[in-house]
């Protein structure tokens, strides 16, 4: 490979076909690599399904094989327990009502859409409240394929009367929005999508400076004029072309297509573990997540006796066995580095709840696992973890920040947990309004508008206090 998939996008890579298949291979649900590998297996001969490791017996004596494999000197978690030996849920059963029964595949898998995906990446975005509003506007513009299709006057139209916006500013706030993941999106054409696309690359991809031109308007040609009248409007070989066709061929002209395809209904498989030993937070792969995959002794000792055509069919397969081999490890690499960087910056939410979420961005875990923001973005879609409270999300590691009167942050998750335990706290005959759940925050540090309140609170599905005194 002339790169690896941990030096990130961002350091602009040069697009071979190994990266893309890393790339892919990030993105995919724990579900969609056990397709992907099958359907590997199925087409290659020269791949095999690994022989399964021996029975790891814990200290109780139990078979922990389908546990984890884990990297940190060789331990395997204990069954879910506390440095005390006393279950986690017994000794703190509450986290925003979420637990687990035990099976590391028995959580359904929360339906996400592109808009859900972009709003996520938004929320965590440096942006000031106006600049979030037009955001929002535009993704609600954004359709399931990831182009923009209404027109500057329309959506500046949606955003009256609360916000006079100029086409300037909905331009700045469109290209922060075409930095999101996946790369491509909030185009307003097939140009643009490729264009944005393309500006990820390396300056040294073969074929980059023509792809770009094409991309500008020559290629919806391409269907009537052939390669060979391409290259005499662009004034170019007609190789140099075939070559710019294929750089662009490789890129995805319906970005948003990938995101939501995994069912609603979907159970998951956690694609790491964390848990706590000695006082101290460990991670692993779940068993499931290394590699499963080995090369065809028999096939590739073939390779030495054949000759033509079949030694050149055996020595293709075996390449891309092994691209496929180091690709899948690269894979748990980056996974396994983007997991241990939000343990390293949420250890108090594993160890108390959503109350000690600390506010945390996607830039932030880049910068400090030497990532782009897309590639960690990649990571952690539709991956999950099993910890002592639960089978989560990793997504639900991040979250944006309110200034504190301390001088530090709070998160909004740690904000709605706080206003949950207000709640469920109150006395039911004269619930808590708004307005005074605002003042009570006010008053722990917490500075949050009585507005502000209202949006955390309808996130939750808890009904106003007018509603809530009839319930009680």
């Amino acid at each position: 490979m002339k790169a690896r998939l941990q030096t990130s996008l961002g350091q602009q890579l040069v697009l071979t076909p190994q990266l893309r298949q890393a790339i892919h291979l990030l993105q995919l649900s724990a579900l969609e690599l056990d397709a992907e590998l099958a359907a590997a297996v199925e087409s290659n001969p020269l791949l095999d399904w690994a022989e399964p490791d021996p029975p790891a017996v814990a200290a109780d004596g139990h078979d922990a094989r389908n546990e984890t494999t884990s990297d940190d000197a060789g331990a395997e978690p204990p069954p879910w327990s506390g440095d005390s030996g006393e279950p986690w849920q017994q000794r703190n059963r509450s986290f925003d009502g979420d637990d687990d029964d035990g099976d590391a595949a028995e959580r359904v898998a929360e339906a996400e859409s592109l808009r859900d995906h972009l709003l996520w990446q938004l929320h965590l975005t440096h942006l000031s409240p106006r600049d979030r509003r037009i955001g929002l506007a535009l993704i609600d513009a954004i359709d399931d394929d990831g182009y923009l299709r209404e027109s500057p006057d329309a959506l500046l139209a949606t955003l009256r009367p609360e916000l006079e916006v100029g086409h300037d500013e909905l331009q700045a706030v469109l290209h922060q929005l075409q930095r999101f993941d996946p790369p491509g999106v909030g185009a307003r054409d097939l140009g643009e999508c490729l264009t944005l696309q393309l500006a990820l690359l390396s300056d040294a991809t073969p074929g980059k400076p023509l792809a770009l031109r094409m991309a500008a308007g020559p290629i919806e040609r391409l269907p009537k004029v052939g390669i060979d009248g391409l290259a005499a409007e662009l004034d170019c070989a007609s190789s140099d072309v075939a070559l710019a066709l294929q750089l662009l061929r490789s890129l995805d002209p319906r970005p948003g297509a990938q995101i939501g395809s995994m069912p609603a209904d979907t159970y998951v498989t956690p694609d790491c573990v964390i848990w706590r030993q000695q006082g101290t937070w460990r991670v692993a792969l779940a068993a499931g997540q290394r590699a499963r995959l080995t090369i065809h002794r028999g096939y590739e000792q073939m390779i030495g006796h054949a000759a033509g055509s079949d030694a050149s069919y055996l020595r293709g397969h075996l390449q891309e066995a092994r691209w496929l081999l180091k690709n899948l490890e690269a894979r748990g690499e980056t996974l396994l580095k983007v997991v241990r960087c939000l343990v390293r910056q949420q250890s108090g939410f594993l160890e108390f709840g959503g109350q000690a979420l600390r506010p945390l961005t996607l830039r932030e875990v880049a910068a400090e696992v030497g990532l782009h923001e897309s590639t960690v973005s990649r990571a952690v879609a539709r991956k999950y973890v099993r910890t002592p409270r639960g089978t989560l999300p990793l997504r639900g590691f991040f979250a944006s920040g309110i200034d504190t009167d301390g001088g530090g942050e709070a998160s909004s998750i740690a904000i709605q947990s706080m206003i949950r335990r207000l709640i469920d706290s109150e006395n039911p005959r004269k619930p808590l309004s708004d307005a005074r759940l605002a003042e009570t925050l006010k008053a722990t540090g917490v500075p949050v508008a009585r507005r502000t309140v209202a949006k955390y609170r309808e996130a939750m599905s808890i009904p106003s206090s007018q509603e809530r005194v009839r319930i009680g």
